[in-house]
Formats: C-alpha cells, sequence, structure tokens
C-alpha cells in the first residue's frame, strides 16, 4: 500500500471507531420508552399506541390509569416494584 492509502484507512477507521463510541454512549431514556416524552403516543411491535400519562409524585412513584371496556386498570410503581390494579363497573 502507499503511504497515502494506508493513513486513508486508518483515518476512516478512526472516524468509525469515534462514531461508534458516540452512539454508545447517547442517553438511554430511563423509562424504557422508544419515542421522545412530548410525544403523544409511542410504538410498539411497529404500530403506534397512544401514550399513557404517568403521574409522577416527589417521591419518586407513579401512577398510570388504563381504561379497558368497564375497567380501570391502575399501575403504581415506585423502587423497581410495579403493583396493578383492575376495578370494574
Amino acid at each position: 500500500m502507499k503511504p497515502v492509502h494506508w493513513l486513508v484507512t486508518v483515518g476512516a477507521v478512526i472516524v468509525a471507531a469515534g462514531a461508534a463510541a458516540v452512539w454508545a454512549s447517547a442517553p438511554q431514556q430511563k423509562d424504557g420508552r422508544n419515542t421522545p416524552p412530548g410525544w403523544s403516543y409511542e410504538v410498539r411491535n411497529g404500530q403506534r399506541v397512544p401514550r399513557v400519562p404517568r403521574k409522577v409524585n416527589p417521591d419518586g412513584s407513579w401512577t398510570e390509569e388504563v381504561r379497558q371496556g368497564n375497567c380501570v386498570v391502575t399501575r403504581t410503581g415506585r423502587d423497581g416494584e410495579v403493583r396493578e390494579t383492575r376495578k370494574c363497573d
């Protein structure tokens, strides 16, 4: 290889490694959602699903309420523990 080709190859490898490092260190969303927080839906299995509004309390616990037919499903969570209760009319 000529010296110029060698320098171009080494430069390309360095740029690729830098891009991979930046991509790997990109901040991940803490709640596991794959759409930005301001959007009204999230993507699951390739389809848009309405986002459930989550109420976060000052102590870090949260609550979500979802209506499923005649029932209301309430999910609460704190410190990694999630509880789900169902109340039907």
